[in-house]
């Protein structure tokens, strides 16, 4: 191997991990919502407030409280989460997806990155995009409701393992669909379902008991429940619970990732 070789490699590795490719992938995934900001951060702050707005406005004076604190505050971390994930979920599966379509993908797969180094870049743009939309929210939320995080580093952690839970359902969705078709199905039959009805504006206590065992088989759940817990200090579940399972979710969709981009499933001709 001349010098040259072991310099240029040298400079593109810092041990068993290609540091500089990866730094490029995250920052690559971080500048496609950044430069679009008010498509992908000032327009999901819009719809949060016309949630918190209309279900206010229909429900809210004839509702009265919910597990003691009033139904604008009882939804108000619900609709932050579904926020988060959406938008997480939306990173992640529209950059492989718009890859695939425009025959790009293969700029990403020929630079010497690992499976687990492609997941992790993937990871890196959707949770960035869910952290600075939850921002973005929760300071709305302090202005106009007066809502301070009780918990915040809950919050915070919640926000991350929420983020990161669909940024992987993201990978996976942007990896298996072939046609924007097949993505939108998955968004409108999986993805809205889970957010909607995983306790986002009601609480599970509420709910038959077929419909509660099967709610608390979701992960969304826990992670809707856990920011709730972060915001206004009241759960159905306990918040140390919800870290668990939500950290296992997690693993699993990484994991199912990794799997994805080690074999290159409908990713290499």
């Amino acid at each position: 191997m001349s010098a040259e070789t072991r310099y240029s490699q040298g400079t593109r590795r810092f041990g068993r991990v290609n540091w500089l490719g990866l730094y490029t992938l995250a920052m690559r995934e971080v500048m496609r919502f950044v430069v679009v900001w008010t498509q992908t951060l000032l327009a999901p702050l819009v719809t949060a407030g016309l949630f918190l707005l209309i279900f206010s406005i229909a429900i809210g004076p004839r509702r009265g409280d919910v597990m003691g604190v009033p139904f604008t505050h009882f939804i108000a971390p619900g609709i932050l989460m579904m926020t988060v994930i959406q938008n997480a979920f939306a990173n992640t599966s529209s950059s492989i997806m718009i890859s695939k379509v425009q025959g790009n993908i293969v700029d990403t797969l020929m630079p010497p990155l690992s499976a687990g180094e492609l997941v992790v870049g993937y990871f890196a743009g959707g949770i960035a995009r869910g952290l600075l939309v939850a921002v973005a929210i929760s300071v709305a939320l302090m202005l106009t409701l007066g809502l301070v995080p009780q918990h915040p580093l809950l919050l915070l952690c919640f926000v991350i393992l929420g983020s990161a839970f669909l940024s992987g359902l993201g990978i996976i969705a942007g990896v298996y669909a072939q046609k924007f078709d097949q993505m939108a199905a998955i968004t409108n039959f999986i993805v809205t379902p889970l957010a909607f009805l995983s306790g986002t504006f009601y609480s599970v206590e509420a709910l038959p008991p077929v419909l509660y065992e099967i709610t608390h088989i979701n992960p969304v759940f826990y992670l809707i429940d856990g920011v709730r817990y972060g915001v206004i200090g009241v759960s159905d579940s306990a918040p140390l619970l919800g870290l668990g399972v939500s950290a296992l979710a997690v693993s699993a969709v990484a994991f199912a990732a990794w799997v994805l981009f080690k074999q290159g499933y409908r990713l290499k001709a």
